[in-house]
């Protein structure tokens, strides 16, 4: 199959930049967004001029290549990244800026890539009852310990509940429990959500953990030789889909010389319906004990049977690029705000009914990728220039459990306290003006109250997001700086549109999460509006520019619970 005039451009590029010992001297800026060898086949589509000004036509310039077949899904390890990697070098040097590492535009982050072969066997004995479900459609499985084939036989099944030990707030599910050798099984979310009891945890509001990332960590320190979540779509803000296509390619992890903790053989997720079979021949009523685990008393019980799971793997060690640039401030050019985006997506499928193997990631991460380059080139082209450095930080391995993002906070390629603040822009909408800005995590520090003010000037209002159960605030990259103590701003235009209010919006949203997210139809429509996408990004823009400018850093809430990482991170030498 012909590729397009961008990908042998930018392949190219890649294969110099990753290739040669001494990196290669930086092309000459070009309006188009990848310089074309004279011999390759010349596309139909006339070059992009980009604008300094964030307009709607420089967005979708960059979100269609990004998007593309061409550049496979974006996912990490590949030709996919290869290319993207490449596509965002070339446009950072194009729009003139530093490299953000050293003399590098690229962080290397190792990854361990760990592959599931097919012919994995999953399959439960519950008093004396075997329940075998389809892989795929009623469970997936993945190991994150490295070895190649899992084999776990008669692992008595526990129910833990959601699986959580907050002493915060009062709560050991695993109390008095000895789950080594065990397989636990849990509930997605935390205590406080099916209730929606305001006196446990957040009520509605998703904490760190109800993460299915922090019931795996939690259930390998308890020793347990593995972990399944029982899904639920409205606990886990997403339907089962979304957790075939997710689970169902490689998965990534640091490896263990960067993340030393313990790590399950298996862990999985398991279709609610599987669950009631297994509750079911366990003599139990699965709603019944989803209440008992949403209220203080909860006591974790056996189900009276067993699991087997048997899986080989494909395990490779690699790399992955963060991609990073600088625009040195005027005044204060040792401190830095961050705006970050995360290039990666799921990359292909092997197999689809309608035969679209690409999972292109248009709205997610293409437009908050393309949302950092625009304040890129606005900011390269201000007079004067901020007086704080900008850091422009596009991650890798979000879908991954945010793990581009936890390896730059681990290894920042400037000192830790001198990061002032973080804005991070992941699947911006694309659904035109609205009159509200929807802060995800709203009230944890006054980079809050900047940004009502900026939406002033656009005639709207900050709100919270509108669903604190899905726990956006711990599924993309900016929490990883809000952890070691760096504020960090995280939202996109909400749902009151000025054309249809909010029933139009919420459409829209559910339209999305039902269609397109983490499927392969998340792929550029060039009927979008983009009207709304400006305003946001615009808006994000001047927040980092008056926080690059103004005497003093923003500061987190005194209520946070990241204002003592704060405190550590600017006590530390």
């Amino acid at each position: 199959m012909r590729r397009s005039t961008i990908l042998l451009a930018v392949l190219a590029l890649a294969a110099c930049q990753r290739e040669q010992p001494v990196p290669a001297p930086a092309p000459e800026p070009a309006p188009a967004p990848a310089p074309v060898a004279a011999d390759a086949p010349q596309s139909p589509a006339a070059p992009h001029t980009f604008e300094p000004a964030i307009t709607a036509a420089d967005l979708a310039a960059h979100i269609q290549p990004l998007a593309s077949d061409d550049f496979e899904g974006r996912s990490p390890g590949g030709p996919g990244e290869r290319v993207t990697t490449a596509y965002l070098k070339a446009q950072f040097e194009r729009i003139g800026l530093e490299p953000g590492n050293g003399d590098s535009f690229f962080q290397s982050v190792p990854m361990v890539e760990t592959r599931v072969q097919p012919g994995a066997v999953v399959s439960f004995s519950i008093k004396g009852q075997d329940i075998v479900p389809a892989y795929g459609d009623q469970v997936v499985v993945g190991s994150r310990n490295g070895q190649a084939e899992i084999a776990v036989e008669t692992s008595e099944l526990v129910y833990v509940g959601y699986g959580v030990i907050a002493p915060e707030y009062g709560w050991n599910d695993y109390e008095g429990l000895d789950v080594k050798g065990k397989t636990v099984v849990m509930l997605v979310n935390d205590p406080g959500f099916i209730r929606k009891d305001p006196e446990l945890f957040k009520g509605p509001a998703m904490t760190y953990y109800g993460r299915w990332t922090y019931k795996f960590e939690e259930a390998a320190r308890q020793g347990a030789a593995g972990a399944l979540i029982i899904h639920e779509t409205e606990a886990a803000a997403y339907g089962w889909e979304v957790v075939q296509n997710s689970w169902g390619g490689p998965s990534f992890d640091l490896p263990t010389s960067e993340d030393p903790d313990p790590r399950l053989p298996f862990q999985g997720w398991i279709h609610g319906d599987v669950a009631k079979q297994i509750f079911s021949a366990a003599g139990l009523d699965l709603e019944q004990q989803r209440l008992a685990a949403d209220q203080r008393g909860f006591k974790a019980l056996p189900l009276g049977g067993t699991a087997k799971v048997a899986f080989k793997t494909v395990i490779r060690e690699a790399t992955s690029d963060n991609v990073v640039a600088l625009l040195r401030g005027s005044e204060r050019p040792d401190e830095a705000v961050v705006f970050m985006a995360h290039w990666d997506h799921l990359g292909r499928t092997f197999s689809a009914p309608d035969g679209d193997l690409v999972f292109n990631g248009a709205v997610d991460n293409a437009t908050g990728t393309a949302g950092v380059l625009e304040i890129a080139e606005a900011l390269a082209a201000a007079d004067p220039k901020p007086k704080r450095s900008i850091l422009f930080l596009l991650p890798t391995l979000e879908e991954s459990g945010l793990i581009g993002s936890r390896y730059f906070a681990a290894h920042p390629t400037l000192p830790l306290k001198n990061l002032v603040a973080g804005i991070n822009m992941d699947a911006l909408p694309v659904r035109g003006r609205s009159k509200d800005f929807a802060v995800i995590g709203y009230g944890q520090s006054n980079l809050d109250a900047i940004l009502v003010d900026v939406l002033k000037g656009q005639d709207r209002v900050a709100v919270p997001e509108p669903t604190p159960q899905a726990g956006f605030y711990f599924r993309s990259d900016h929490f990883n700086f809000a952890r070691v103590g760096v504020p960090a701003l995280y939202g996109r235009g909400g749902f009151d549109l000025r054309e249809g209010g909010v029933p139009a919006g919420q459409a829209e949203a559910a339209d999305y999460t039902a269609r397109r997210y983490h499927k392969t139809g998340d792929e550029f429509d060039p009927a979008w509006d983009f009207s709304g996408t400006v305003e946001d990004i615009v808006a994000l823009h001047e927040v980092g520019r008056r926080v690059a400018d103004a005497a003093e850093r923003p500061q987190w809430s005194p209520d946070s619970e990241f204002r003592a990482a704060d405190e550590t991170r600017m006590a530390a030498n």
